[in-house]
């Protein structure tokens, strides 16, 4: 009785609730795209929701991420997210990934769902999934948003076109629109967000015209609705393993440098703040002269610590929270930046040295 409002559709039925039902679905950002996704998947009855996101809330995310509210910002969009859905629909079987989508995470996360959905804010993170979705030869539905506009398609579906396909190859920094002087209309996610829902829907059931191959585009400012056809490129589906990087080329990610290239720094006097994010016991065993610690769960409490007359370096074990620090920070607009490889690193260079 649940689902009879679109059981009764001659076109859907019974045949087609039950594949959703017995479909898994990977959503990859509960952002503005990635809330109605999920609650749209949740409430029509897909029966496994994944969910892969690391932030946390922002008063700024409120004017397009609806299902988030104030007495919530600070707090982990994840769970906030998990918890509602679970109220919405009891039946959900609801997978969760307290991580950001990364090339070495990503096979292992992915492998497990039948439809993979962008639902992500940037380039790095799209050509990490079409690269996955390829190796693992699973569709996924991508939608992207910008201004008054946003654009859809599905990649990857039955042998079909690829990202690559439409987008050969991932643009530079200077090619990439300023996220500080580029927002988004609220609704437009809400609007892009729900098309996806529906090419997901359409994908797990066979019902309607799936979006391969075809590029929707969308204009809120005049509801223009255009279709750009493309083909597939052979090579494109040749894909044998992910790529070594996949750049950092998100609003919420700027530069790193190695620990040779702070450590050159430091031996010029040059007056600049090391962030250490790692956990007391670490900091304690081993840690930069003169570096400031604030754990990475404590760094939200302790935004003042941090000098913004000085260029700051954050730096952890490896280089792995180091990049989610740094990404918190950028949103607060404290510009930061990551040492890669992290103490480890920096301790292997000063036992040559």
């Amino acid at each position: 009785m649940r689902y009879i409002r679109q059981t009764v559709l001659k076109e859907f039925g019974l045949d087609a609730q039950k594949k959703l039902t017995k479909a898994s679905v990977l959503v990859v950002g509960i952002g503005g795209l990635g809330i109605p996704v999920l609650q749209y998947l949740n409430a029509m009855g897909v029966g496994t929701l994944g969910l892969v996101e690391a932030d946390t809330v922002d008063i700024t995310n409120l004017q397009r991420q609806v299902l988030y509210t104030e007495n919530e910002v600070g707090q982990s969009k994840i769970a906030i997210a998990i918890s509602k859905l679970k109220a919405q629909n009891s039946n959900t079987i609801f997978k969760q990934y307290n991580t950001y989508l990364t090339k070495d995470n990503a096979l292992n996360i992915c492998q497990d769902f039948d439809v993979i959905v962008d639902a992500s804010d940037n380039f790095s993170t799209r050509y990490l999934i079409n690269d996955v979705s390829v190796l693992l030869k699973k569709p996924f539905v991508s939608g992207a948003i910008q201004g008054f506009e946003g654009q859809l398609s599905v990649f990857n579906y039955n042998n079909g076109p690829t990202y690559r396909c439409l987008f050969p190859n991932m643009p530079t920094a200077n090619e990439i629109p300023n996220c500080n002087e580029n927002g988004v209309l609220g609704v437009i996610p809400g609007i892009i967000g729900n098309l996806q829902a529906l090419e997901t829907v359409k994908v797990i059931t066979g019902i309607g015209e799936v979006l391969s191959g075809t590029l929707l585009l969308f204009n809120g400012l005049n509801q223009n609705y255009q279709k750009v056809k493309f083909s597939t490129i052979p090579n494109n589906l040749l894909v044998t393993k992910l790529l070594n990087s996949y750049g950092n080329e998100s609003c919420n990610s700027i530069f790193s440098v190695s620990v040779l290239d702070l450590k050159e720094i430091m031996d010029k006097n040059i007056k600049i703040q090391i962030l250490d994010v790692r956990t007391n016991e670490e900091y304690n065993e081993y840690h930069i002269i003169n570096s400031t610690h604030i754990p990475l769960l404590e760094l939200e409490k302790n935004y003042s610590k941090i000098e913004k007359s000085l260029p700051v370096y954050v730096i952890c074990q490896s280089g792995k929270r180091s990049k989610i620090a740094q990404d918190k920070l950028i949103k607060k607009n404290i510009n930061v930046i990551n040492i890669e490889g992290g103490i480890n690193a920096y301790r292997n260079l000063i036992l040559i040295e």
